[in-house]
């Protein structure tokens, strides 16, 4: 699986760091497939700086962000409320169907009046 995470770089106890894609079994230092961004907590706020345009393509192709990527991508926009795309189909069609079961009560009542208007 794909996924967009922290890549560690910089000096002894002066972290930085890329945001990268990358295979989930590799290193985390590791081989990465694309380089989108890059993260400084050092500076008063954090730096934050991702593509925007390429880590919206590497979700629509089904990369997975980290917890750490997914709270800077919500930050930005680019994840609605804290729901991976997983999360946000699974709502989705919960709703759906609180919708279909609200519509089939609708009918049986309607079809119960029906039949108390026919039996008068």
């Amino acid at each position: 699986m794909v996924r967009i995470r922290l890549r560690r770089v910089g000096a002894k106890k002066q972290p930085s760091y890329r945001v990268v894609v990358a295979d989930q079994r590799t290193a985390r230092d590791g081989r990465f497939i694309e380089d989108i961004g890059h993260y400084n907590p050092r500076t008063d706020p954090p730096t934050v700086k991702i593509d925007e345009e390429r880590a919206k393509y590497w979700l629509a192709v089904g990369a997975k962000p980290s917890k750490a990527v997914a709270r800077m991508l919500e930050d930005m926009g680019l994840l609605g409320d804290g729901e991976t795309a997983a999360e946000g189909k699974e709502v989705e069609a919960e709703e759906v169907s609180d919708q279909e079961a609200e519509s089939e009560t609708d009918k049986a009542v309607e079809e119960e009046a029906e039949d108390q208007t026919e039996d008068t």
